[in-house]
């Protein structure tokens, strides 16, 4: 690496330009950003920048260049077309020590203009160490496009949050994973705000931390969803399914990772000894991520682990991950659904609890019905002709996943009175869809998802 990259704090100390033209004023404009004094020396000044002398923005005198116009400057920019008055502006600042760019003549440069992308507080400069301006312009346009437009107020409230930190907490390795977490996560302004909450657990002490029950998909690393890729990058501990594919593990390189797979019938760890371990390392204050293959929710004992946590008061999140049926699929072109001939989708195993009695297969099936209609009157009475009973429990989600999610519990009998929920919306029924006994810390409550 031949120059060094650093960002320079320059706010009221005196730069100086020599040169008064198009070129001239493109450098005023980003010293002046960067709060700078200037000191500008031309015989012949734009109009442009003799209306910021006028205004007092700077300081003009129209002449050529004297070695005394060096005097007290920080920084010296040569922007004239006479590459001799370029290159002794260059060497006589060299001589007292001050650092000085000479506008498109590389050997008589210290340092190069980067081409920024800014958000905010946040800036990400490009150098080509005056090669190819041009490419590190486009590389500006191609970053600049990629990033969110929001990064600047979620930096400041980050920035305060670990100012909080810093002051509740000494230095330590503690300090340090819990900074690097609140780096991971969505802020907003409640003050009921997740990341918030992080933040204070560290303030005020040991807490449980959050488990998150996250989808490893079918083993691509490049199916994860994003949420799930952060997570698994950020944690501190990584209890895992023995078919949770290497590539997908090398993400979590970081953490301590703990295989609590079982395979062919051989379970080297009880279910009871995982929720152990997800409760022990949750109360230490470490991030847990509980990674299944597949979908956590989708006979990876997801209900049991959350009942689990639920128990012990350890707020938990699920993140969803691509199931194998799907990836499958896809991977051999075959639908799951054709309008013509496969109107149903039901998913089932072959392994059920050992005190479970085999029931019909249509008797237990959770069906999901996607855009079910503003009619629920009439597809309850379908639904119900086909055999279902009037108190089987039903779900009606709208917008799923989203901050305006709705979500209504009814029973197949009941579902034609209700009204007025989004679209897209989905319908889930079965004995599954009954209100849960428990539900997570981290969940909303469900009267402020009701519709």
């Amino acid at each position: 690496m031949s120059l060094l990259p650093v960002f320079l704090r320059m706010s009221g100390r005196l730069g100086l330009v020599v040169g008064a033209g198009h070129v001239a004023a493109e450098k005023i404009a980003t010293l002046r950003k960067a709060g700078m004094r200037l000191r500008v020396v031309a015989p012949q000044v734009h109009a442009e920048i003799r209306a910021l002398a006028a205004q007092g923005e700077l300081e003009l005198h129209e002449r050529p260049f004297a070695a005394s116009d060096l005097e007290g400057v920080a920084l010296a920019i040569a922007a004239t077309n006479v590459a001799e008055v370029n290159a002794a502006v260059y060497r006589l600042a060299g001589e007292r020590g001050i650092l000085a760019n000479s506008v498109d003549d590389i050997p008589n440069c210290d340092f190069f203009f980067g081409s920024i992308v800014e958000r905010g507080q946040l800036q990400i400069a490009i150098s080509t160490g005056g090669q190819s301006p041009a490419l590190a312009q486009r590389l500006r346009r191609e970053i600049d496009g990629q990033l969110a437009a929001d990064l600047g107020p979620w930096l400041e409230q980050t920035g305060a949050l670990r100012r909080d930190v810093l002051a509740a907490l000494p230095a330590g390795e503690e300090r340090r994973l819990l900074l690097h977490e609140l780096a991971q996560r969505e802020i907003c302004s409640s003050s009921l705000c997740a990341t918030r909450r992080v933040a204070e657990r560290g303030s005020k002490g040991a807490q449980a931390a959050t488990v998150y029950l996250v989808g490893a998909g079918p083993g691509d690393p490049e199916l994860l969803t994003v949420k799930a890729v952060r997570l698994i990058e950020s944690a501190d501990v990584i209890l895992h399914d023995d078919l949770v594919s290497a590539a997908v593990l090398q993400l979590g390189a970081q953490a301590e990772q703990i295989n609590v797979g079982k395979r062919c019938g051989a379970k080297s760890i009880t279910q009871e000894e995982i929720h152990a371990q997800m409760v022990r390392h949750a109360r230490q204050g470490k991030s847990v991520v509980r990674l299944k293959s597949g979908d956590p929710m989708l006979f990876g004992r997801g209900a049991e682990e959350m009942a689990a946590l639920t128990a012990a008061e350890i707020p938990f999140e699920v993140v969803p991950g691509i199931s194998a049926a799907f990836a499958a699929a896809a991977a051999t072109g075959i639908s799951l659904t054709d309008r013509h001939g496969a109107s149903s989708v039901i998913l089932t195993t072959g392994h059920h609890a050992p005190d479970r009695v085999q029931q019909q297969e249509w008797a237990d099936a959770t069906r999901v019905v996607y855009m079910p209609g503003r009619d629920g009157q009439h597809l309850a009475a379908e639904l119900m002709a086909s055999g279902m009973p009037a108190d089987l429990p039903c779900v009606l989600v709208a917008r799923a996943s989203q901050p305006d999610q709705q979500v209504i519990r009814t029973t197949l009998g009941e579902m034609g009175a209700v009204e007025g929920l989004a679209a897209p919306s989905l319908l889930v029924v079965g004995k599954t869809a009954r209100t849960p006994e428990s539900s997570s810390t981290a969940s909303k409550p469900a009267e402020a998802l009701a519709c």
